[in-house]
């Protein structure tokens, strides 16, 4: 079963629940069948808080099979949801009075009735994953940090439904197994394996170009229906990440096909356009007052301005409320609970206020709203010597918010982050449209309500 059916699965049981949970809640209320009247008098209203309960399952990855698994993460992303989904839903049936129907304890009864039921669902889902639903054998060809890396994710998510059967390497490591997965160091015992192990997927770690034998056995093995995947494409799939040690230039030139981003591009540009200019006269009238209350707290100017790098290698200075004191201030790149925040600068941070004035580049042309965060000149050139690929990131115009952003997880100004933020915004770029722009917003907002700044 691939991911986008579990997903659909998924989608199509938490519908399921919603509306099983209303009329448990009509049957609990009333004490008695709800009538077909009783029905239809709630159906409708509750038919359209239930797509906006969906929207927040989504923004709250709950449709992300990676983070869906019953652990504590899911449990309070659940929660979370829930509140938000709640708390809309209440202003929504007090500010349409029109709807005749007050669900004050029709409303709480529902949403506890939800809860359990939505959990016990989810529980049910993911255990038949693990227990029930076949899954795919899959075997990786060559061994590298990757493959360590992939081994160690899919033990940890047996959801996912991939079961790592053996790896075979041409290269003696001295190790006869990785976290129980067994390694066998002769590649001419490929094919048995295959058989043996029942597989269903070859993960390509090894480049099939430079063995004769490698090329010989695979080819053998077609008539045993086995996909044939490359680590890079692997990995992107089970991470959300591109894998950079694993990839080439070749890379580039297969899967970064520009010239078919033009007509995405014109519309980027025009929506971009449109939510900046909104956004701009939305906000205005509030800068006056931020811009005071900045210069009552530190003293400096209320902008912050400082030169980066924008799409092609040109530069361009970006806009931000000030959220740092001026004096004894190096401008080094900002750090976890770096003391040069102010308290009124934490704050614009946290809610992502500090960034509004970027709508101005966004409105020149210089950003975007979705891309790779913009970075100075000087840290660009320093990183480019000590990372494979890190100016490919300047294909695509930099943005306020990105794929990295919305990844869930810190990224400090060391290499080893900054290599795992290259992951992501070569992803994007890989990736990028419409679809995947809408899905990374919905998210930053998700973000800026729970008040996670970076």
């Amino acid at each position: 079963m691939d991911n986008k059916l579990k997903k659909i699965i998924l989608l199509a049981g938490d519908i399921g629940v919603l509306y099983l949970s209303l009329y448990l809640t009509l049957l609990i209320r009333y004490w008695e069948k709800p009538t077909n009247e009783l029905w239809q008098s709630h159906v409708g209203p509750f038919t359209i808080i239930f797509a906006a309960w969906v929207l927040i399952f989504y923004i709250s990855s709950l449709y992300d099979l990676n983070l869906a698994a019953n652990n504590a993460n899911f449990f309070r992303l659940t929660g979370k949801g829930l509140l938000i989904a709640g708390l809309l839903s209440v202003a929504f049936f007090y500010l349409t009075p029109q709807i005749n129907i007050a669900p004050k304890r029709n409303l709480f009864i529902y949403v506890v009735i939800f809860a359990v039921l939505f959990f016990l669902w989810r529980q049910f889902f993911n255990w038949s994953l693990k227990s029930y639903l076949p899954k795919n054998n899959i075997a990786f060809v060559g061994l590298n940090n990757q493959v360590l890396e992939l081994i160690r994710e899919l033990k940890g998510k047996p959801h996912l439904g991939y079961r790592v059967a053996f790896v075979v390497n041409d290269k003696n490591t001295g190790e006869e197994n990785i976290d129980g997965v067994p390694i066998f160091n002769d590649v001419s015992r490929l094919y048995q394996l295959i058989i043996s192990k029942k597989i269903t997927n070859i993960i390509l770690t090894s480049d099939p170009h430079q063995s004769e034998e490698l090329r010989t056995i695979l080819f053998s093995c077609l008539p045993l229906k086995i996909s044939y995947t490359s680590l890079p494409n692997f990995y992107e799939n089970i991470t959300g990440r591109i894998p950079i040690e694993s990839i080439n230039q070749m890379w580039f030139l297969e899967n970064l096909s520009e010239g078919r981003k033009s007509l995405f591009g014109l519309a980027k540009r025009f929506y971009d356009f449109v939510l900046a200019l909104l956004i701009l006269l939305g906000t205005l009238i509030f800068w006056p007052v931020i811009g005071a209350v900045i210069k009552l707290e530190s003293q400096g100017p209320v902008f912050f301005k400082q030169v980066r790098t924008g799409k092609g290698n040109k530069p361009f200075k970006i806009i931000k409320f000030r959220t740092m004191t001026v004096i004894n201030n190096n401008f080094s790149p900002t750090a976890k609970g770096d003391s040069r925040i102010t308290k009124f600068g934490s704050f614009l941070r946290k809610t992502r206020i500090d960034e509004i004035p970027q709508i101005i580049n966004i409105l020149w042309g210089e950003m975007s709203f979705v891309g790779p965060r913009p970075e100075r000149p000087e840290l660009i050139k320093e990183l480019e010597e000590k990372i494979p690929f890190y100016n490919e990131r300047l294909l695509v115009k930099p943005g306020l918010t990105g794929w990295d952003q919305v990844s869930g997880e810190y990224h400090s100004p060391s290499q080893e982050d900054t290599l795992k933020k290259l992951q992501y915004d070569l992803f994007y770029i890989k990736n990028r449209s419409i679809y995947l722009d809408l899905s990374i917003i919905l998210k930053t907002i998700t973000t800026i309500i729970s008040r996670k700044g970076v």
